[in-house]
Parts: structure tokens; C-alpha cells; sequence
């Protein structure tokens, strides 16, 4: 079983005899080597549906605070993680609100949002050598479990997780959680996660190559494994093109397809992006797969308990064709063309612009075959370079997405606009 697993390797990282590197050896202390950070957050989503549904849109002001000390000195480390979240309504729209895809601020039983959000966790981590292990509330970045921090507020989990950088260039990863906290709720186990178990890791080959391999158990809901390989061939002194391949296996548990009225249990993802960049401009090619008889595509994210999803992390997707659309639906076949512009070398450093078309075809759905769906996406951000508003950014973003009739089932026409404004403060 993975939990057994799971167990046995993180023993194998906690008792690394032979490291490459001592983390701990350096430990500077708890108070010594402690951060308090805040970001202040003004987040809003619109999205103008068509086909005659209704439109969606959600504005508030957030406030994320997070707390990492040091690590006391010593053979064992020992160190605290905390954050403190807090989030205002000011939209409080009981008819805009309430789209899945959004999902600022759940609504309640009285079918309103809530007016604000508030909570807290913490963490207790420990370190030997260079390997930490971190129980209690995370925000965990993991291929197979990554929390959603792209919209008002972020996820969180809590649980245990093993970290390990004994050898250099090899990061090894175990962990297991039991509770899922949704973006837009209070309280720890808003998400209706029973639990899940991670296990892999990635390694820096060369100064070029770099791979990952990870998997996960989602308890009752699927089993997955993930699989990177990222190469960079240097032309000249700012050219490069780099090769990126991301792929996913999924097999949903049989008492989740019944349960939710699935039609199959098996898909298979990929995408490779290959990004040619020279001086201030970079330009992607990219496409991407879905295979396999599950009529959910790719299922990744969401929550168990309002919208019979997996529940491992809205952001639990490293694919190349994730914008506005994921496209991700069964049997879909998808290109992109990108390209990024750097406004630096133009004299306005901190101002960057991203372009994609994407084109998605062959979908599958109950009802249908050969469904197709396109999205035009454009983004600017601007990030202050001096003064008393440095590093404040600014990231306005917009995508238009039209689906044709035959893959209605699976996804719906529309144009969307974000608005991110984040202003990060380092208090210590």
C-alpha cells in the first residue's frame, strides 16, 4: 500500500547517515531566522457566460499572513510554521456569485455568500541534517497535491510532510493528509477530504535536465502518478529552447464511479511545450492529450463534499494548455501557440505581457463526438521595481473561451476578466 510505503521512505530520509548536505549544521536559531509577511490582496473575477447562462462575478479584499521561524540549533531542529487569514466581501451579490470556477466566497444555507472569511493554522516542524518533517496546517507545491492560491484566498491541508535534500540535486517528498481546508470557508476540514497520501520526488541531473516522478492516493476517490522531464538547450548568450513534458495517470476507485454516476475510471494526460526564447521575447508551441474511458477527462481539485470532485489541489494541473479552459476533457486533443514579452529591455523593467490561442478538438461527451473549444488569453503584469510600493503587482488578465454545441455538456462559452492587485509587506 502507499501509506506503508510512505512510511518505510520517510524512516529511509529521517535516518540519511551519509548526506551531501547539513541544513541543520547552519541553523541560525528559532527567533533568529524568523519572517512575518503579509499580502494584501484586492482580487476580482468576472465572467460573462453565453448560451444564456448567467454571468458570475466575485471582488474582494484579502489579507494573508504568515509566520516561519527558525530552527533551534542542534543535532534536531525544532521550528513553527503559522498563517492567519482574512478576507472581505465587497461584492455580496447573491445572484453573481456562487460559480464554481470563481468560488471567492461559498454560499450558505440562506443561499447568500458570506460577508467575510477568517482563519488561522499552524504547523511544527523539525529538521535533521537536511531532511524536515512538518505536521499540522500546509500549503503544499507538489505535482499530485498543489494548493489553489490563484484566487482570493489560498487552500490549505493539514497533515504531515517529508521533506528530503540530502544529496544535492535530488528532492524526495512523503506525506500524508487528512483534511482539507476550501479557499472559501472556514475551518480545517471545509473540503471533505477523507485523506491523501504523496510519495516522489524530482532530480537535477545536469545543469539542463531536470525530472520528476510523484504519486498519490486520494482515499475512496483515485489513485494518480505523475511523470516530468524538462530539458533547456542553450543556442547562445540569451537564446535557449527549452522542452517541457508533463504527464498524468489517473484511475479512479470503483465505489467513486458508482457513487457518482461515472462513466469509466481510467485517464491519461499529457503535453509537451517547446519555448524558443531569445532576448526580451520567448515563443511557446505546445500540445496537449487526453485518453482513456473516464467521461471526467482529467479530474483534479474541487471539493467532495458540494461538487463530487477529487479534492488534491485547484492547482494540481502542470500541463501546458491550463488557462481559462484545461482542456481536459475526454479524448480532447489540444495545440497552443504563446508568446511572452519582457519590457525591460525597452526601459520599463517590471512589466511583462503573456499571449495564448488554443485550440482544443475531438472531444467526447455522453452525447456527443468531435466537440471542439477555443480560448484567446492575454495577460499583463506590472511589478513595482523601487520605492515605498516595491514589489506591488499588478496582473490584469483576460480570456475569451467559446465552445462549440457538441461539447456543451462538458464545458460553456464565455469572457473572462481578472484583476490582481498584491501588495506583499515584509514586517521582519
Amino acid at each position: 500500500m502507499l501509506n506503508k510505503r510512505i512510511s518505510l521512505i520517510a524512516l529511509g530520509m529521517l535516518s540519511a547517515t551519509q548526506a551531501m548536505a547539513n541544513d541543520q549544521a547552519e541553523a541560525k536559531g528559532f527567533v533568529e531566522d524568523s519572517s512575518l509577511k503579509v499580502l494584501l490582496r484586492n482580487a476580482y473575477i468576472n465572467r460573462d457566460y453565453k448560451d444564456g447562462n448567467p454571468d458570475r462575478s466575485e471582488w474582494g479584499q484579502a489579507a494573508i499572513g504568515t509566520f516561519s521561524s527558525g530552527f533551534t540549533q542542534g543535532t534536531v531542529g525544532v521550528g513553527v510554521n503559522a498563517f492567519g487569514l482574512y478576507a472581505l466581501n465587497l461584492e455580496r451579490s447573491e445572484d453573481r456569485s456562487g460559480a464554481q470556477g470563481i468560488d471567492f466566497f461559498k454560499k450558505g444555507d440562506s443561499g447568500n455568500p458570506a460577508n467575510d472569511l477568517s482563519k488561522g493554522g499552524a504547523a511544527v516542524k523539525f529538521r535533521l541534517s537536511s531532511t524536515t518533517l512538518t505536521y499540522g496546517d500546509q500549503m503544499p507545491e507538489l505535482p499530485v497535491l498543489n494548493y489553489d492560491n490563484s484566487r482570493l484566498l489560498p487552500e490549505s491541508y493539514t497533515g504531515t510532510l517529508i521533506t528530503s535534500k540530502e544529496i544535492k540535486g535530488l528532492v524526495l517528498n512523503a506525506g500524508r493528509f487528512t483534511a482539507e481546508s476550501r479557499k472559501s470557508a472556514e475551518g480545517r476540514d471545509s473540503g471533505g477530504l477523507k485523506s491523501i497520501n504523496v510519495l516522489g520526488g524530482s532530480y537535477q541531473f545536469t545543469e539542463q535536465f531536470k525530472a520528476s516522478v510523484y504519486a498519490s492516493d486520494v482515499e475512496d476517490v483515485l489513485k494518480k502518478q505523475y511523470v516530468n522531464a524538462n530539458y533547456v538547450f542553450p543556442i547562445d548568450k540569451d537564446q535557449s529552447l527549452t522542452l517541457d513534458f508533463n504527464g498524468y495517470r489517473t484511475k479512479l476507485d470503483n465505489s467513486y464511479v458508482r457513487e457518482n454516476g461515472i462513466t469509466g475510471d481510467d485517464n491519461k494526460i499529457w503535453s509537451l511545450a517547446a519555448t524558443f526564447a531569445t532576448g526580451p521575447h520567448s515563443f511557446t508551441l505546445a500540445h496537449q492529450r487526453s485518453t482513456g474511458d473516464s467521461n471526467l477527462g482529467y479530474a483534479y481539485g474541487g471539493y467532495q463534499k458540494d461538487q463530487g470532485r477529487v479534492g488534491d489541489g485547484g492547482n494540481t494541473i502542470y500541463l501546458a494548455n491550463s488557462y481559462w479552459s484545461d482542456f481536459n476533457a475526454e479524448d480532447e486533443r489540444s495545440w497552443q501557440l504563446g508568446y511572452g514579452l519582457d519590457f525591460s529591455t525597452f526601459g520599463v523593467p517590471g512589466l511583462s505581457y503573456n499571449f495564448a490561442y488554443v485550440r482544443g478538438d475531438n472531444i467526447t461527451t455522453s452525447t456527443s463526438e468531435g466537440g471542439t473549444e477555443r480560448e484567446i488569453f492575454n495577460q499583463f503584469k506590472y511589478v513595482v521595481q523601487s520605492g515605498p510600493a516595491k514589489d506591488l503587482s499588478v496582473k490584469l488578465r483576460s480570456s475569451i473561451l467559446r465552445v462549440s454545441q457538441k461539447s456543451s455538456e462538458y464545458n460553456v462559452s464565455g469572457n473572462e476578466v481578472r484583476v490582481f492587485v498584491d501588495y506583499p509587506i515584509n514586517i521582519f
